[in-house]
């Protein structure tokens, strides 16, 4: 049976892929930073020696930053936000990126007025996705439960991590790729279908 997302009055939302069109190029960030194809950027670089990992993280910031500027909003991101937030629904961003870039990628889109500052939460603020640290971050600073809440996101670390916290899950499936529904609650392929669920 699926779940009742209507009813959920914590929301948390991966951001890149998600409520903004990504516009990272992984495979020249990849590049850049001198890692393989398909291994974890943020994995990679933890595992290396502490004085190399901190140039690299260095780096890497500096990269998602020029991405960060560029952003632009998802197809009906506004629209969900500002009606999520009417109904009085508390709003949180869980991002791999940086907090600064968030902020700059948020702005960028027009979306920051939506997050509070302590609800921004980036790959230093908690164990990054998927673990369901950064979800449990939000949830204890709103004094909510995971009955109460919802992650969404793109990819599969997403709706881990809210899987692991025990709340709904949905799957922003925008290109219609149909990978990982099985670990979802919900698949929607546009933010307008979100935001109908959310007000059913």
């Amino acid at each position: 049976m699926e779940v009742d997302l209507a009813q959920r009055t914590h929301w948390i939302f991966d951001m890149d892929g998600t409520l903004t069109i990504a516009a990272i190029d992984f495979v020249a960030l990849r590049r850049a930073l001198d890692i393989p194809p398909k291994a974890d950027i943020i994995g990679y670089i933890d595992a290396l020696p502490a004085h190399q990992a901190a140039t690299q993280h260095r780096k890497l910031a500096e990269l998602e930053l020029d991405y960060a500027r560029k952003a632009q909003p998802q197809p009906g991101a506004f629209e969900l936000l500002d009606t999520l937030r009417t109904r009085g629904a508390q709003l949180g961003i869980l991002t791999r990126n940086s907090v600064e870039n968030a902020e700059v990628t948020l702005l960028a889109c027009g979306l920051r007025q939506f997050f509070s500052d302590a609800c921004i939460l980036g790959r230093e603020s908690a164990e990054p996705k998927p673990s369901p640290a950064g979800v449990l971050s939000l949830l204890a600073h709103w004094h909510s439960t995971p009955e109460q809440a919802v992650v969404c996101g793109d990819f599969r670390f997403d709706l881990e991590a809210g899987r692991s916290a025990n709340t709904a899950t949905v799957y922003v499936d925008i290109y219609d790729q149909n990978l990982w529904t099985k670990s979802a609650d919900h698949r929607v392929c546009t933010l307008d279908q979100l935001r109908a669920l959310a007000t059913a």
